[in-house]
């Protein structure tokens, strides 16, 4: 290419060196950082359809269950749980198979229910028989026995004997059953007691000679 000056004498004219356009170069880091973010994405979109097909009723506890108690329906309520993974509530369903099975932990309000919680095993135990003692709210050892507390009774002296027949302390131990509070305000307690004492435990009782001492709660 030639470029005419003022003289008319022709020259040549510079020629621009072409542009050399650089390709970008693609980090093998940041290739993995974006794959892996697709895969994070993946996998949050199929666990929160995962968690949505987990949701399901299941069984919570409504109202304190103490050990050893007969669970009924107003005890339970039914509630919607998303998720739960690790954990094995006992379905809603599955409300008639649970009443009347006994608390084998205390069950507190607002947790849910698992199988693991609830025995079908009888209070009584072999060589055992249930026996009722009337007490005074004085003669209780706490304000309130629960289910499975392990008590020892205790014969008290007999201020109508005189010698060594007047003398008391012998111990019977004995496991609770249930309580009750009559109209009376009488605290009656269901024991669970060897066969071989309860002859000698109905007739310290009959004569007001028994006190309950608590040795081990439930």
């Amino acid at each position: 290419m030639s470029l005419v000056t003022r003289n008319g004498t022709p020259v040549d004219a510079p020629v621009a060196p072409p542009k050399v356009v650089r390709q970008r170069r693609v980090r093998p880091g940041l290739l993995g950082l974006a794959v892996l973010l697709i895969a994070l994405g993946g996998l949050g979109a199929a666990f929160a359809v995962t968690s949505v097909r987990a949701t399901g009723s299941y069984l919570a506890v409504a109202r304190p269950v103490e050990v050893g108690r007969q669970l009924s329906a107003a005890d339970l309520v039914a509630v919607q749980v998303s998720g739960g993974q690790g954990l094995a509530p006992v379905p809603a369903r599955r409300l008639n198979e649970v009443v009347g099975l006994r608390a084998a932990v205390s069950l507190t309000p607002g947790t849910l229910l698992t199988r693991a919680q609830l025995t079908d095993d009888p209070l009584l135990g072999p060589g055992q028989q249930q026996i009722a003692l009337g007490l005074e709210p004085s003669q209780v050892p706490a304000r309130k026995l629960h289910p499975g507390d392990k008590v020892l009774l205790v014969s008290t002296p007999d201020s109508n004997a005189e010698g060594p027949a007047r003398s008391g302390g012998t111990r019977f131990e004995a496991t609770v059953i249930d309580t009750a509070t009559p109209e009376n305000d009488d605290v009656v307690v269901y024991l669970a007691l060897a066969v071989r004492d309860v002859p000698a435990v109905v007739v310290l009782a009959a004569d007001d000679r028994i006190a309950v001492v608590l040795t081990e709660a439930a």
